[in-house]
């Protein structure tokens, strides 16, 4: 019988700024922040993020640079 505990499980999340983090999933997402539908481990998570975050400034930012 193994005393490990199951492996937390993670949403992706992002604010208005389409700015990305990982959340403990099965909690309340913070005020400003909406879930992007993936769920996993947080190495999971973080390796989505890396995928669609791929321009880190914010996203007024880009638009007023016209992207």
């Amino acid at each position: 019988m193994s005393t490990d505990p199951a492996p937390q499980r993670f949403v992706v999340v992002h604010n208005d700024e389409e700015q990305y983090s990982t959340w403990p999933a099965g909690l309340p997402v913070p005020n400003g922040w909406h879930t992007d539908g993936f769920t996993g481990s947080q190495e999971e998570c973080l390796q989505h993020v890396s995928r669609v975050w791929t321009d880190l400034r914010p996203k007024t930012l880009r638009d007023l640079a016209g992207r």
